[in-house]
Protein backbone atom coordinates (compact mmCIF):
# COMPACT_ATOMS: atom_id res chain seq x y z
CA UNK A 1 0.00 0.00 0.00
CA UNK A 2 1.27 3.46 -0.89
CA UNK A 3 0.91 5.83 2.07
CA UNK A 4 1.91 9.21 0.70
CA UNK A 5 3.53 11.26 3.44
CA UNK A 6 2.74 14.82 4.55
CA UNK A 7 -0.63 15.13 2.77
CA UNK A 8 -3.16 12.80 4.47
CA UNK A 9 -5.90 15.00 6.06
CA UNK A 10 -6.10 12.84 9.18
CA UNK A 11 -2.37 13.43 9.76
CA UNK A 12 -2.44 17.11 8.84
CA UNK A 13 -5.16 17.76 11.42
CA UNK A 14 -2.97 16.83 14.38
CA UNK A 15 -0.18 19.06 13.13
CA UNK A 16 -2.60 21.93 12.51
CA UNK A 17 -3.87 21.64 16.07
CA UNK A 18 -0.31 21.98 17.32
CA UNK A 19 0.25 24.95 15.02
CA UNK A 20 -2.93 26.57 16.31
CA UNK A 21 -1.86 26.32 19.94
CA UNK A 22 1.55 27.77 19.03
CA UNK A 23 0.36 30.72 16.95
CA UNK A 24 -2.16 32.01 19.46
CA UNK A 25 -5.46 30.53 18.32
CA UNK A 26 -7.93 28.70 20.59
CA UNK A 27 -8.48 25.24 19.06
CA UNK A 28 -9.69 23.40 22.17
CA UNK A 29 -13.26 22.85 20.96
CA UNK A 30 -12.11 21.55 17.58
CA UNK A 31 -9.53 19.31 19.23
CA UNK A 32 -12.23 17.86 21.47
CA UNK A 33 -14.43 17.04 18.49
CA UNK A 34 -11.52 15.34 16.72
CA UNK A 35 -10.52 13.22 19.67
CA UNK A 36 -14.11 12.34 20.53
CA UNK A 37 -14.47 10.96 17.00
CA UNK A 38 -11.41 8.77 17.51
CA UNK A 39 -9.01 11.01 15.59
CA UNK A 40 -5.31 10.26 16.21
CA UNK A 41 -2.53 12.55 17.27
CA UNK A 42 -0.10 13.69 14.60
CA UNK A 43 2.65 11.18 13.77
CA UNK A 44 5.49 12.25 16.09
CA UNK A 45 8.40 11.79 13.66
CA UNK A 46 7.18 10.26 10.40
CA UNK A 47 5.21 11.90 7.62
CA UNK A 48 2.15 9.68 7.86
CA UNK A 49 0.35 7.39 10.28
CA UNK A 50 0.83 3.66 9.67
CA UNK A 51 -2.76 2.87 8.63
CA UNK A 52 -5.37 4.80 6.64
CA UNK A 53 -8.23 6.51 8.43
CA UNK A 54 -11.84 5.72 7.77
CA UNK A 55 -13.73 7.77 5.20
CA UNK A 56 -15.56 9.46 8.04
CA UNK A 57 -12.40 10.51 9.85
CA UNK A 58 -10.77 11.70 6.65
CA UNK A 59 -13.78 13.85 5.75
CA UNK A 60 -14.00 15.19 9.30
CA UNK A 61 -10.30 16.06 9.25
CA UNK A 62 -10.77 18.11 6.10
CA UNK A 63 -13.69 20.01 7.58
CA UNK A 64 -11.84 20.71 10.82
CA UNK A 65 -8.74 21.90 8.97
CA UNK A 66 -10.92 24.53 7.30
CA UNK A 67 -12.50 25.50 10.61
CA UNK A 68 -9.09 25.88 12.24
CA UNK A 69 -8.00 28.19 9.42
CA UNK A 70 -10.80 30.60 10.34
CA UNK A 71 -9.81 30.95 14.00
CA UNK A 72 -8.22 34.33 14.78
CA UNK A 73 -4.63 34.36 15.98
CA UNK A 74 -3.55 36.38 18.97
CA UNK A 75 -0.04 36.65 17.51
CA UNK A 76 -1.00 37.94 14.07
CA UNK A 77 -0.13 41.56 14.82
CA UNK A 78 3.36 40.72 16.11
CA UNK A 79 4.06 38.11 13.44
CA UNK A 80 2.92 39.38 10.02
CA UNK A 81 3.79 37.69 6.73
CA UNK A 82 3.34 40.70 4.43
CA UNK A 83 6.75 42.17 3.57
CA UNK A 84 5.68 45.76 4.11
CA UNK A 85 4.38 44.93 7.58
CA UNK A 86 7.54 42.96 8.39
CA UNK A 87 9.67 45.97 7.47
CA UNK A 88 7.44 48.21 9.58
CA UNK A 89 8.04 45.94 12.58
CA UNK A 90 11.84 46.01 12.16
CA UNK A 91 13.29 49.28 13.49
CA UNK A 92 16.80 48.36 12.33
CA UNK A 93 15.87 47.15 8.84
CA UNK A 94 19.09 47.33 6.79
CA UNK A 95 19.58 50.40 4.62
CA UNK A 96 20.59 49.99 1.00
CA UNK A 97 24.38 49.84 1.10
CA UNK A 98 27.14 51.32 -0.97
CA UNK A 99 28.57 48.62 -3.28
CA UNK A 100 30.22 45.92 -1.19
CA UNK A 101 32.92 43.44 -2.17
CA UNK A 102 31.40 40.46 -3.95
CA UNK A 103 32.46 36.97 -2.93
CA UNK A 104 35.06 35.41 -5.19
CA UNK A 105 34.44 32.15 -6.95
CA UNK A 106 36.61 30.42 -4.34
CA UNK A 107 34.47 31.87 -1.53
CA UNK A 108 31.37 30.46 -3.19
CA UNK A 109 32.94 27.07 -3.78
CA UNK A 110 33.75 26.90 -0.07
CA UNK A 111 30.13 27.81 0.71
CA UNK A 112 28.72 25.11 -1.62
CA UNK A 113 31.14 22.54 -0.21
CA UNK A 114 30.33 23.62 3.34
CA UNK A 115 26.62 23.18 2.70
CA UNK A 116 27.16 19.72 1.26
CA UNK A 117 29.51 18.56 4.02
CA UNK A 118 27.23 19.74 6.82
CA UNK A 119 24.24 18.10 5.17
CA UNK A 120 26.06 14.81 4.65
CA UNK A 121 27.31 14.76 8.24
CA UNK A 122 23.74 15.00 9.52
CA UNK A 123 22.08 12.57 7.13
CA UNK A 124 22.59 9.23 8.94
CA UNK A 125 21.10 10.53 12.21
CA UNK A 126 18.19 12.51 10.80
CA UNK A 127 14.97 11.83 12.75
CA UNK A 128 16.84 10.30 15.71
CA UNK A 129 16.29 11.65 19.22
CA UNK A 130 19.12 13.55 20.88
CA UNK A 131 20.13 10.67 23.14
CA UNK A 132 20.37 8.37 20.12
CA UNK A 133 22.73 10.72 18.31
CA UNK A 134 24.94 11.00 21.36
CA UNK A 135 24.97 7.25 22.03
CA UNK A 136 25.83 6.37 18.42
CA UNK A 137 28.65 8.91 18.28
CA UNK A 138 30.09 7.70 21.59
CA UNK A 139 29.92 4.08 20.46
CA UNK A 140 31.94 5.04 17.38
CA UNK A 141 34.54 6.88 19.49
CA UNK A 142 33.37 10.16 17.99
CA UNK A 143 32.10 12.28 20.88
CA UNK A 144 32.24 15.22 21.07
CA UNK A 145 31.39 14.92 17.39
CA UNK A 146 34.40 15.73 15.20
CA UNK A 147 34.11 13.62 12.06
CA UNK A 148 31.72 11.42 10.05
CA UNK A 149 29.46 8.92 11.79
CA UNK A 150 30.42 5.28 11.37
CA UNK A 151 28.78 1.93 12.04
CA UNK A 152 32.17 0.39 12.85
CA UNK A 153 32.25 -0.70 16.48
CA UNK A 154 28.62 0.25 17.19
CA UNK A 155 26.83 -2.56 19.10
CA UNK A 156 23.90 -4.22 17.36
CA UNK A 157 21.57 -3.65 20.31
CA UNK A 158 22.21 0.10 20.11
CA UNK A 159 21.44 0.06 16.37
CA UNK A 160 18.18 -1.75 17.08
CA UNK A 161 17.23 0.98 19.54
CA UNK A 162 18.49 3.86 17.40
CA UNK A 163 18.78 2.72 13.77
CA UNK A 164 20.52 4.91 11.23
CA UNK A 165 18.30 6.79 8.80
CA UNK A 166 17.24 4.04 6.42
CA UNK A 167 17.56 6.06 3.23
CA UNK A 168 20.76 7.88 4.13
CA UNK A 169 23.04 5.39 5.88
CA UNK A 170 24.08 3.60 2.65
CA UNK A 171 25.55 6.85 1.30
CA UNK A 172 26.45 8.95 4.36
CA UNK A 173 28.29 6.80 6.91
CA UNK A 174 32.07 7.24 6.75
CA UNK A 175 32.63 3.83 5.21
CA UNK A 176 30.03 4.44 2.49
CA UNK A 177 30.60 8.01 1.27
CA UNK A 178 31.31 8.22 -2.46
CA UNK A 179 30.50 11.74 -3.60
CA UNK A 180 27.64 13.90 -2.34
CA UNK A 181 24.34 12.01 -2.56
CA UNK A 182 21.04 13.58 -3.56
CA UNK A 183 19.26 15.59 -0.86
CA UNK A 184 16.57 18.26 -0.77
CA UNK A 185 18.96 20.53 1.14
CA UNK A 186 21.06 20.72 -2.03
CA UNK A 187 18.21 20.41 -4.54
CA UNK A 188 16.68 23.73 -3.49
CA UNK A 189 19.86 25.81 -3.95
CA UNK A 190 20.15 24.28 -7.42
CA UNK A 191 16.57 25.25 -8.17
CA UNK A 192 17.30 28.80 -7.07
CA UNK A 193 20.23 28.96 -9.46
CA UNK A 194 17.76 28.09 -12.21
CA UNK A 195 15.30 30.62 -10.81
CA UNK A 196 17.77 33.48 -11.11
CA UNK A 197 19.02 32.33 -14.50
CA UNK A 198 15.51 32.25 -15.95
CA UNK A 199 13.75 35.11 -14.19
CA UNK A 200 16.47 37.38 -12.83
CA UNK A 201 16.59 39.25 -9.55
CA UNK A 202 13.00 40.48 -9.76
CA UNK A 203 11.52 36.98 -9.85
CA UNK A 204 8.06 36.59 -8.32
CA UNK A 205 6.55 33.94 -6.08
CA UNK A 206 4.60 32.74 -9.12
CA UNK A 207 7.93 32.28 -10.94
CA UNK A 208 9.10 30.01 -8.13
CA UNK A 209 5.91 27.98 -8.54
CA UNK A 210 6.39 27.72 -12.33
CA UNK A 211 9.95 26.56 -11.89
CA UNK A 212 8.96 23.88 -9.39
CA UNK A 213 6.26 22.51 -11.65
CA UNK A 214 8.78 22.36 -14.49
CA UNK A 215 11.84 21.07 -12.67
CA UNK A 216 11.09 19.65 -9.20
CA UNK A 217 9.79 16.08 -8.93
CA UNK A 218 6.82 16.05 -6.57
CA UNK A 219 8.24 13.03 -4.77
CA UNK A 220 11.32 15.05 -3.75
CA UNK A 221 9.22 17.56 -1.80
CA UNK A 222 8.37 17.23 1.88
CA UNK A 223 6.22 18.93 4.55
CA UNK A 224 5.20 22.47 3.52
CA UNK A 225 6.68 22.12 0.05
CA UNK A 226 4.65 19.00 -0.69
CA UNK A 227 1.43 20.61 0.53
CA UNK A 228 2.07 23.74 -1.54
CA UNK A 229 2.88 21.62 -4.59
CA UNK A 230 -0.40 19.75 -4.13
CA UNK A 231 -2.22 23.05 -3.74
CA UNK A 232 -0.76 24.31 -7.02
CA UNK A 233 -2.01 21.21 -8.81
CA UNK A 234 -5.52 21.79 -7.49
CA UNK A 235 -5.58 25.36 -8.83
CA UNK A 236 -4.71 27.28 -5.68
CA UNK A 237 -2.43 30.22 -6.46
CA UNK A 238 0.42 31.73 -4.41
CA UNK A 239 0.51 32.93 -1.70
CA UNK A 240 -2.62 30.96 -0.73
CA UNK A 241 -0.58 27.82 -1.43
CA UNK A 242 1.17 28.50 1.87
CA UNK A 243 -2.07 28.72 3.87
CA UNK A 244 -4.46 26.11 2.55
CA UNK A 245 -4.41 22.97 4.72
CA UNK A 246 -0.70 23.49 5.33
CA UNK A 247 0.16 22.93 8.99
CA UNK A 248 3.89 22.94 8.13
CA UNK A 249 4.00 26.59 7.12
CA UNK A 250 6.27 27.55 10.02
CA UNK A 251 8.64 24.62 9.61
CA UNK A 252 12.18 24.68 8.23
CA UNK A 253 11.53 24.21 4.50
CA UNK A 254 11.91 27.85 3.44
CA UNK A 255 15.10 28.26 5.47
CA UNK A 256 16.88 25.55 3.47
CA UNK A 257 16.12 27.45 0.24
CA UNK A 258 17.68 30.75 1.34
CA UNK A 259 21.42 30.39 0.68
CA UNK A 260 21.51 31.47 -2.95
CA UNK A 261 19.62 34.66 -2.10
CA UNK A 262 22.37 35.54 0.37
CA UNK A 263 25.27 34.48 -1.84
CA UNK A 264 24.02 36.60 -4.75
CA UNK A 265 23.29 39.74 -2.72
CA UNK A 266 26.63 40.33 -0.98
CA UNK A 267 26.53 43.27 1.40
CA UNK A 268 22.81 43.82 0.79
CA UNK A 269 20.98 41.91 3.51
CA UNK A 270 17.74 43.76 2.77
CA UNK A 271 17.72 42.59 -0.85
CA UNK A 272 18.64 39.08 0.24
CA UNK A 273 15.82 39.02 2.79
CA UNK A 274 13.31 40.36 0.28
CA UNK A 275 14.29 37.70 -2.27
CA UNK A 276 13.99 35.03 0.41
CA UNK A 277 10.55 36.39 1.28
CA UNK A 278 9.31 36.07 -2.31
CA UNK A 279 10.62 32.51 -2.40
CA UNK A 280 9.37 31.52 1.05
CA UNK A 281 5.81 32.76 0.74
CA UNK A 282 5.01 30.06 -1.80
CA UNK A 283 5.06 27.60 1.10
CA UNK A 284 5.41 29.39 4.44
CA UNK A 285 4.07 32.13 6.67
CA UNK A 286 5.31 34.19 9.63
CA UNK A 287 8.17 32.46 11.47
CA UNK A 288 8.76 30.03 8.62
CA UNK A 289 9.32 33.03 6.35
CA UNK A 290 11.43 34.88 8.94
CA UNK A 291 13.79 31.89 9.23
CA UNK A 292 14.52 32.14 5.50
CA UNK A 293 14.95 35.92 5.66
CA UNK A 294 17.25 35.65 8.69
CA UNK A 295 19.41 33.08 6.92
CA UNK A 296 19.61 35.02 3.66
CA UNK A 297 20.52 38.27 5.43
CA UNK A 298 23.15 36.53 7.57
CA UNK A 299 24.75 35.01 4.48
CA UNK A 300 24.60 38.28 2.55
CA UNK A 301 26.62 39.89 5.32
CA UNK A 302 29.06 36.97 5.42
CA UNK A 303 29.47 37.14 1.62
CA UNK A 304 31.32 40.46 1.86
CA UNK A 305 34.20 38.80 3.70
CA UNK A 306 34.36 41.79 6.03
CA UNK A 307 32.48 40.63 9.15
CA UNK A 308 32.77 37.95 11.80
CA UNK A 309 30.03 35.44 12.52
CA UNK A 310 28.62 37.46 15.40
CA UNK A 311 28.17 40.56 13.24
CA UNK A 312 26.58 38.41 10.54
CA UNK A 313 24.04 36.95 12.95
CA UNK A 314 23.22 40.40 14.33
CA UNK A 315 22.58 41.54 10.77
CA UNK A 316 20.32 38.56 10.20
CA UNK A 317 18.21 39.54 13.19
CA UNK A 318 17.55 43.01 11.77
CA UNK A 319 15.09 41.53 9.22
CA UNK A 320 13.11 39.54 11.81
CA UNK A 321 10.26 41.26 13.70
CA UNK A 322 11.75 41.66 17.18
CA UNK A 323 8.56 40.65 19.02
CA UNK A 324 8.24 37.41 17.04
CA UNK A 325 8.86 33.99 18.51
CA UNK A 326 11.75 33.43 16.10
CA UNK A 327 13.57 36.59 17.16
CA UNK A 328 13.17 35.62 20.79
CA UNK A 329 14.42 32.09 20.08
CA UNK A 330 17.52 33.34 18.25
CA UNK A 331 18.36 35.91 20.93
CA UNK A 332 18.01 33.26 23.63
CA UNK A 333 20.15 30.76 21.72
CA UNK A 334 22.92 33.25 21.03
CA UNK A 335 22.96 34.34 24.68
CA UNK A 336 23.21 30.72 25.84
CA UNK A 337 26.03 30.03 23.41
CA UNK A 338 27.98 33.11 24.45
CA UNK A 339 27.64 32.46 28.19
CA UNK A 340 27.87 28.66 28.43
CA UNK A 341 31.15 26.81 28.01
CA UNK A 342 29.77 23.31 27.41
CA UNK A 343 27.75 23.04 24.21
CA UNK A 344 25.85 19.97 25.41
CA UNK A 345 24.46 22.19 28.15
CA UNK A 346 23.37 24.72 25.53
CA UNK A 347 21.65 21.98 23.54
CA UNK A 348 19.89 20.56 26.59
CA UNK A 349 18.57 24.03 27.44
CA UNK A 350 17.32 24.56 23.88
CA UNK A 351 15.57 21.20 23.85
CA UNK A 352 13.85 22.06 27.12
CA UNK A 353 12.80 25.48 25.88
CA UNK A 354 11.44 24.22 22.56
CA UNK A 355 10.06 20.84 23.64
CA UNK A 356 6.56 21.72 22.38
CA UNK A 357 7.75 22.16 18.79
CA UNK A 358 8.10 19.49 16.11
CA UNK A 359 11.64 18.40 15.23
CA UNK A 360 11.30 20.07 11.79
CA UNK A 361 9.88 23.38 13.05
CA UNK A 362 11.76 26.56 12.19
CA UNK A 363 12.02 27.88 15.76
CA UNK A 364 14.18 25.22 17.42
CA UNK A 365 16.24 24.55 14.31
CA UNK A 366 17.05 28.19 13.57
CA UNK A 367 17.92 28.71 17.22
CA UNK A 368 20.26 25.73 17.15
CA UNK A 369 22.00 26.94 13.98
CA UNK A 370 22.58 30.36 15.56
CA UNK A 371 23.85 28.76 18.77
CA UNK A 372 26.22 26.42 16.91
CA UNK A 373 27.75 29.20 14.82
CA UNK A 374 28.07 31.44 17.87
CA UNK A 375 29.59 28.81 20.17
CA UNK A 376 32.09 27.71 17.50
CA UNK A 377 32.96 31.34 16.72
CA UNK A 378 32.31 30.55 13.05
CA UNK A 379 34.93 27.79 12.88
CA UNK A 380 33.89 25.39 10.13
CA UNK A 381 34.29 21.99 11.80
CA UNK A 382 33.08 23.29 15.13
CA UNK A 383 29.98 24.83 13.57
CA UNK A 384 28.79 21.81 11.59
CA UNK A 385 29.56 19.35 14.38
CA UNK A 386 27.69 21.43 16.93
CA UNK A 387 24.73 21.92 14.60
CA UNK A 388 24.43 18.19 13.87
CA UNK A 389 25.12 17.01 17.41
CA UNK A 390 22.29 19.24 18.64
CA UNK A 391 19.65 17.03 17.03
CA UNK A 392 16.32 17.96 15.43
CA UNK A 393 16.67 18.38 11.63
CA UNK A 394 20.30 17.34 11.60
CA UNK A 395 21.09 17.40 7.87
CA UNK A 396 19.37 20.75 7.27
CA UNK A 397 21.03 22.36 10.28
CA UNK A 398 24.43 21.02 9.31
CA UNK A 399 23.91 22.29 5.77
CA UNK A 400 23.06 25.86 6.77
CA UNK A 401 25.80 26.07 9.39
CA UNK A 402 28.24 24.67 6.85
CA UNK A 403 27.21 27.17 4.21
CA UNK A 404 27.77 30.15 6.50
CA UNK A 405 30.98 28.87 8.07
CA UNK A 406 32.33 27.65 4.73
CA UNK A 407 31.74 31.05 3.16
CA UNK A 408 33.61 32.71 6.02
CA UNK A 409 36.67 30.51 5.45
CA UNK A 410 37.09 32.07 2.03
CA UNK A 411 38.43 29.06 0.11
CA UNK A 412 37.92 25.31 -0.32
CA UNK A 413 41.51 24.72 0.79
CA UNK A 414 40.58 26.14 4.19
CA UNK A 415 38.15 23.25 4.78
CA UNK A 416 39.77 20.15 6.30
CA UNK A 417 40.48 17.37 3.81
CA UNK A 418 38.58 14.81 5.88
CA UNK A 419 35.41 16.68 5.00
CA UNK A 420 35.94 17.55 1.35
CA UNK A 421 37.92 14.64 -0.12
CA UNK A 422 35.09 12.04 0.18
CA UNK A 423 32.77 14.33 -1.81
CA UNK A 424 35.00 13.91 -4.89
CA UNK A 425 33.73 17.22 -6.31
CA UNK A 426 30.54 15.46 -7.37
CA UNK A 427 26.90 16.17 -6.47
CA UNK A 428 24.00 13.85 -7.22
CA UNK A 429 20.62 15.49 -7.68
CA UNK A 430 17.18 15.04 -9.20
CA UNK A 431 17.12 18.65 -10.49
CA UNK A 432 17.31 19.25 -14.24
CA UNK A 433 20.76 18.70 -15.78
CA UNK A 434 22.77 19.22 -12.61
CA UNK A 435 23.28 15.55 -11.72
CA UNK A 436 26.99 14.83 -11.25
CA UNK A 437 27.99 18.51 -11.32
CA UNK A 438 31.12 19.69 -9.51
CA UNK A 439 31.14 22.22 -6.71
CA UNK A 440 33.68 24.30 -8.63
CA UNK A 441 31.21 24.58 -11.52
CA UNK A 442 28.39 25.50 -9.14
CA UNK A 443 30.57 28.25 -7.70
CA UNK A 444 31.21 29.60 -11.19
CA UNK A 445 27.49 29.64 -12.01
CA UNK A 446 26.68 31.34 -8.70
CA UNK A 447 29.41 33.92 -9.17
CA UNK A 448 27.94 34.86 -12.54
CA UNK A 449 24.57 35.44 -10.90
CA UNK A 450 25.92 37.97 -8.41
CA UNK A 451 26.24 40.39 -11.33
CA UNK A 452 22.94 39.77 -13.14
CA UNK A 453 20.58 42.72 -12.87
CA UNK A 454 17.87 42.24 -15.47
CA UNK A 455 14.93 39.92 -15.82
CA UNK A 456 14.88 37.44 -18.66
CA UNK A 457 11.61 37.18 -20.57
Amino acid sequence: MLRLTWVQPEDLLGHELAQAYQDGRAPEAIAARWHAAGGPEAPPRAGTSPTPASRYLRALAGDLLDELAELPSGLADAEPTDLGQIRAHCPDWPVRPVPAPAPTQTHLEAAWLGRAVGCLLGKPVEKLPLEGIRDLARAGGNWPLRTWFTARGVPDDLLRTHPWNRRSAPTSLAENIDGMPEDDDLNYPLLNLLLLQRYGRDFTTADVARLWLDELPAGRTFTAERVAYRNLLTGIEPPHTAHHRNPFREWIGALIRADVHGWTNPGDPAAAAEAAHRDATLTHTANGVYAAMFTAATIAEAATGQGDIHACLRTGLTVVPPASRLAEAIRHAVHLARTTEDFDTVVDALHTTHRAYHWVHALPNTALIAAALTHANGDFSGSICRAVSGGWDTDSNGATAGSVAGLLTGAPAALPDRWTTPLKNRLATSVADFDGIGFDTLAQLTHQLTHRETRHP
